[in-house]
Parts: C-alpha cells; structure tokens; sequence
C-alpha cells in the first residue's frame, strides 16, 4: 500500500525558511508526478508546486522565486524549500503523487508563519 508521510512543517517567523520533506513507501514503481499543496482554512487545497511526468517543475505563481522543489529518487523523498516566508503561506501542506489513473495524499504537515 502506498504511503506518503511528510515533515517538516512548524511555526515559523515572517521572512523564515523551513524544508518540508515527504517519503513515500510501499511502491516498486516511478510515480508519474509528485510535488506539494496546501490549504488554509476555509480555502480550497492548491498547487504550490510539482514535479512532472517530463521531469519539469512548476510553482504556483504565487511562490516563485522564494519555494525550491527537489527530489531524491533513490529514497523516494521530495522536498519543498521555503524561504522568505510570508503569513499568508499558512497553511497545511500535503504530498501528492500520481501514477496513471491513481492518485495519493500524505496526511498533511502544518505550517504557522507568524507575522
């Protein structure tokens, strides 16, 4: 069964950094997308930003240039950067991966950008 179990969130202060990590098991294959979203309360869940299945990035417009996604295929691990943040980043931020017509979530890792 597929898992995904991400870390990494926290309270932080406006204009600080944190490092969201999300490790995936229970897979023998590539997943065809993986990256990050987020919701904040009372909001719809967004792209923040993802890996394609060409291997291409894309952010949600609203963190370009501040977010960095990378990832570590032999640990099954992506990562999403976050520096200079604001408090409207506040949010819970999930993992998402994709593979043909399925699709997984991670439970989610909040973030707290005090201002």
């Amino acid at each position: 069964q597929v898992q995904l179990v991400e870390s990494g969130g926290g309270l932080v202060q406006n204009g600080g950094s944190l490092r969201l990590s999300c490790v995936a098991s229970g897979i023998d294959f590539s997943f065809d997308a993986m990256g990050w979203y987020r919701q904040a309360p009372g909001k719809q869940r967004e792209l923040v930003a993802t890996f394609t299945p060409d291997g291409s990035r894309i952010f949600a417009g609203f963190v370009k240039g501040r977010f960095t996604i990378s990832r570590d295929n032999a640990k099954n691990t992506v990562y999403l950067q976050m520096n200079s943040l604001k408090p409207e980043d506040t949010a819970v931020y999930y993992c998402n991966a994709k593979f043909a017509s399925n699709s997984w979530w991670g439970q989610g890792t909040q973030v707290t950008v005090s201002s």
